[in-house]
């Protein structure tokens, strides 16, 4: 075997990494506009969370805001309303789980539902769970919470399905406290 032998195999190996690599930057740079076009738009990612000021919501009243293009309750509650809630037995509810987006492992209590420990806060995604309607608030239907006129589900002061054709319980999404009159969503 020859010196120039020896290598003439070395130089077309390089050819064919040097090849394929070309290929594969090229490959890349056509492909990254199709990938990146399906990322969300800068407004979407703007709304994807935003902060609420409640300082002015009084016990009994309640705040709605849109959010990712859906409404959310934000409910301060009375001590009457945390105490209706406190007392429904888990076996009265037709949905179990709490559909809290924070541990959706947890049960349905009025405790796992609330923003506080106390139970004065509940934020809720203001969306019927049977097909999508807006319900209405401030101790509507037959629980004292919320009632969806379109196809008569009742919900609970804890936003719980009670009564009607709703499946789950109304949503509770991501949200904390950031100081005293401030909630952030998502």
């Amino acid at each position: 075997m020859s010196h120039a032998e020896d290598h003439e195999g070395t130089r077309r190996d390089f050819l064919y990494y040097a090849t394929a690599g070309a290929g594969a930057v090229t490959a890349g740079a056509a492909v990254w506009p199709l990938v990146n076009q399906m990322n969300p738009s800068a407004d979407v990612q703007a709304l994807s969370s935003i902060r609420v000021d409640v300082g002015g919501v009084e016990p009994g009243t309640q705040l709605t805001v849109k959010w990712l293009g859906k409404p959310v309750f934000i409910r301060r509650r009375t001590d009457a309303e945390i105490e209706a809630a406190r007392e429904v037995e888990m076996s009265e509810l037709v949905d179990t789980n709490a559909q809290n987006r924070n541990d959706m492992s947890l049960k349905a209590t009025d405790q796992n539902r609330t923003l506080d420990e106390a139970g004065e806060w509940l934020v809720m995604i203001g969306v019927c769970t049977h097909l999508g309607c807006v319900p209405i608030g401030n101790g509507s239907g037959d629980f004292g919470g919320w009632f969806c006129p379109c196809h008569g589900s009742h919900y609970d002061t804890a936003g719980r399905i009670r009564k009607g054709p709703a499946p789950e319980n109304l949503w509770i999404p991501v949200a904390e406290f950031v100081d005293e009159s401030t909630i952030k969503l998502g």
